[in-house]
């Protein structure tokens, strides 16, 4: 649609200006940075940065309903700059001018009901959300937008030159990084660090294929992180994990997606987030709380982070039932088949604490935690992609961690669960292939179930030649086989 075809109170507010005062903001010691300048830490305490908007209150004079007909409205316009998680460009970016903006095809997946066998299986009716259908095929693009549409914002002011963009990842953050620096190639290059053997070859190929430096680091994801930090430290690059807080502004879209998905009403919903950094589930409670703020939502959705037991830091800091007598330990990880939640030491920790501090002011209710087995992570992939969702082993982990929320009574009556698949399935199938073939290392801690295991059967009918590489069969011995091998095929599938 054009612009003049839209309602007359919503066209001065469809296409956005430039406006606000955003800053960096340390949730430590609450020192104020300016928004021009490549900030990932606190230079007084070391703290956390988010990003504020000092001129939020503005965005309260359009009341709440008018901001949903303005987002609903808004997905009508032929626009690239405000399509995906620039829809929302007024919560997301505002000093970013439109012509700035990076869009990929990132934001905007697919909310998928669970058919009735599985809904009943787990006791309530419950949505996917496909983030792996995202360009890089994870939910990582939507930060990927927002921090090099900032980028690129600085670049056309001339406040920045040449950029090299970093990033530690266990996969999926590389992939993403890669990719939108390679859209801004010839200003923008990519150098990506990866724990040696930790990352899958389809998450390795991406970055590969996208040009970036690649780099292994002996250890894990919190080793390469650490290196990244020094490089942010003592070295003029970018850094592009979701210790950059503009990476934590476009993850905030999952949220403001959901509740546009339901129209706006979110008060019976649970959503469950996998945490392994912890920037995503940071971005979705900062989400939801700016939602409420503007009156697009009446309540909060209850918020459910889960964790493997191989990786689970955030889960033992929440068992201290008083928040006063908490203390956050960073642990050593073992191997998960939700690889890209492996973090011991999650860089956004100090987000989490404050935000769902936050939470529980408005809601009555903080965030909960809940950890799930190795086991259940793998067969919870496994029934959801057998019930028709393109769901990876993150997505595996919230679906387990519904079943033990449901059991252990964390959900109310009548309440909709919406589970977090971050990524695509296929960047998760070696694990799901070392399932079927029971070739797990044992650090897993993983015992196949032959009821679920999956192999191809090969039909070789006896008694007749067979086709093969550079052996075609015509004629009569080619029917031969077709009848033989129709005949195999009808028996094994019990075809009278």
């Amino acid at each position: 649609m054009q612009v003049q075809e839209f309602p007359d109170n919503l066209k001065p507010l469809l296409l956005p200006r430039p406006r606000g005062h955003l800053v960096y903001r340390c949730l430590n010691c609450r020192t104020e940075l300016p928004i021009d300048d490549l900030a990932y830490t606190c230079p007084d305490c070391g703290g956390v940065l988010l990003i504020e908007d000092l001129a939020f209150d503005r965005l309260k004079e359009i009341p709440g309903p008018v901001w949903r007909r303005l987002f609903d409205h808004r997905r009508m316009l032929n626009l690239a700059a405000l399509r995906g998680i620039f829809l929302f460009h007024e919560l997301v970016a505002p000093i970013i001018p439109l012509e700035d903006v990076v869009y990929l095809g990132e934001g905007h997946t697919p909310l998928v009901a669970a058919n009735e066998t599985l809904s009943q299986r787990l006791g309530r009716p419950f949505f996917f959300k496909n983030d792996g259908q995202n360009p890089s095929a994870s939910f990582k693009d939507r930060g990927m937008a927002s921090a090099l549409s900032y980028l690129n914002h600085l670049l056309n002011q001339g406040r920045l030159d040449q950029v090299l963009a970093v990033c530690a990842s266990t996969g999926d953050t590389s992939a993403a990084a890669a990719l939108y620096s390679a859209y801004l190639s010839g200003r923008v290059k990519s150098a990506v660090l990866l724990p040696q053997g930790k990352v899958t070859p389809q998450q390795l190929s991406q970055p590969l294929g996208a040009g970036a430096m690649v780099l292994e680091i002996p250890g894990v994801f919190d080793d390469c992180m650490k290196v990244v930090e020094r490089l942010a430290r003592d070295w003029p690059v970018a850094l592009l994990n979701s210790k950059n807080a503009w990476r934590i502004l476009g993850q905030e879209t999952y949220a403001f997606e959901i509740a546009q998905a339901f129209d706006w009403r979110v008060e019976d919903l649970a959503v469950f987030l996998p945490i392994g950094n912890a920037g995503n589930i940071t971005a979705v409670m900062a989400g939801f709380i700016k939602l409420l703020e503007l009156g697009l939502i009446e309540v909060l959705p209850r918020i459910i982070g889960v964790q493997s037991e191989h990786a689970d830091p955030v889960f033992r800091y929440y068992l201290e039932a008083e928040s006063e007598s908490r203390v956050f330990r960073p642990i050593q990880v073992r191997p998960s088949v939700a690889q890209a939640a492996m973090i011991g030491n999650p860089v956004s920790m100090p987000r989490v604490i404050a935000l769902s501090e936050r939470l529980k002011e408005l809601s009555g209710r903080e965030l909960k935690v809940v950890r799930v087995s190795e086991q259940e992570i793998i067969e919870s992939m496994l029934l959801a992609n057998r019930h028709g969702h393109v769901v990876c082993t993150q997505g595996g982990e919230c679906l387990a961690g519904l079943d033990v929320a449901v059991k252990a009574g964390l959900l109310e009556p009548g309440e909709r669960a919406v589970l977090d698949s971050t990524a695509h399935m296929l960047k998760f199938v070696d694990f799901q292939t070392m399932y079927f073939n029971d070739s797990f290392p044992p650090d897993f801690e993983i015992k196949v179930k032959p009821e679920l295991q999956n192999a191809p059967d090969l039909v070789r009918p006896a008694g007749v030649d067979c086709p093969g590489p550079g052996r075609p069969l015509n004629g009569e011995p080619l029917e031969r086989f077709v009848d033989a091998a129709a005949r195999e095929v009808a028996a094994r599938l019990g075809l009278e």
